[in-house]
């Protein structure tokens, strides 16, 4: 294959969840219900640890990146979705496919890489406190963030690469609400077994192996917080890791079902993969602010910070 130009088709049709109007209506609120809430609790975080000198520690430093990361995340996607039934028009050009796969893998790969360093860092935190600063100090927490950041762009470099040189003649109807590789794939017109067989050396594996590494670091924090004496400590830390393992359960269960097997289209797949597309950039802002009460602290003063601000400016008026 020379490159993806030899493809005849230059429009997509995105099959969305339902060809039904009332259903699509129905969807369309849902979700941009769920995308006003996800932005809003993810600005929410990021101003509370910019703002907030409590919030200046590692834990925080990558919960604030995970929240940029899920805010570009969700944008990827829904936006498209929600002008797709505002317009009628469930079209979307080749290469906005393209760079919709791209950033969807992009951001998806630096998220599974920046939730596995947030384990260690609970890991380290937990383990190794007295060596925590020491370990996750500022070099080390800002290079291993550029890291995943690094990762998630090669990783989603080799996928769009790939993806782009399948020639497409028709159909050109994609069984998804966005796309993906996947779906793009069972309408190649060529023999599409290498890119499936890299599809889950790559997405696949990557999914397993970070997932693998997050169990492992838990087993780690648990057998260490069973050995505390301190019913308060245990109970600190178990409260700590518990938020990190909902987000981790929502985003890597999915994430290793869809990928981790060959490309066949099943109905349910779009269903699922809402759990690693809304759901998990919804969940983390609500998981990590009502289950932390330095989070829940920083929130309320910040929004009493700008309540105040807001009365006196409207009183010097």
């Amino acid at each position: 294959m020379d490159s993806g130009n030899q493809s005849t088709v230059k429009m997509f049709f995105l099959s969305g969840f339902s060809q039904s109007l009332e259903l699509q209506v129905c969807f369309f609120v849902l979700f941009l219900v769920l995308y006003f809430i996800t932005l809003s609790g993810n600005i929410l975080i990021m101003a509370s640890v910019y703002m907030d000198s409590r919030l200046h520690s590692p834990m925080y430093f990558l919960l604030g990146n995970l929240s940029v990361l899920d805010i570009f995340y969700s944008t990827v996607t829904i936006p498209k979705m929600l002008s797709n039934v505002i317009t009628n028009s469930k079209a979307i050009t080749f290469n906005q496919c393209m760079s919709q796969l791209f950033f969807l893998h992009m951001f998806g790969g630096t998220d599974c890489f920046l939730l596995t360093l947030m384990a260690y860092d609970r890991y380290v935190a937990i383990c190794n406190p007295l060596r925590y600063h020491t370990i996750m100090n500022h070099t080390f927490c800002w290079g291993m963030v550029a890291s995943t950041w690094l990762a998630g762009f090669l990783h989603s470099f080799t996928q769009a690469f790939l993806t782009y040189q399948l020639p497409f003649c028709g159909p050109n109807t994609i069984n998804h609400f966005f796309c993906d590789v996947h779906p793009l794939a069972v309408l190649a017109c060529s023999d599409t077994s290498f890119i499936d067989m890299f599809i889950i050396a790559n997405s696949g594996m990557i999914s397993l192996v970070c997932f693998v590494i997050l169990l492992m670091s838990y087993i780690g924090i648990i057998n260490t917080v069973l050995k505390m004496n301190s019913t308060e400590r245990r109970f600190k830390a178990f409260s700590t890791c518990a938020s990190h393992l909902m987000v981790v359960t929502f985003f890597f269960g999915p994430c290793i079902y869809i990928y981790l097997r060959p490309p066949i289209n099943y109905s349910a797949d779009k269903l699922i993969s809402v759990f690693y597309t809304v759901l998990t950039p919804l969940l983390n802002p609500i998981i990590y602010t009502f289950r932390n009460q330095e989070m829940k602290s920083a929130l309320k003063k910040i929004l009493r910070e700008t309540v105040l601000r807001g009365l006196r400016n409207k009183n010097s008026n």
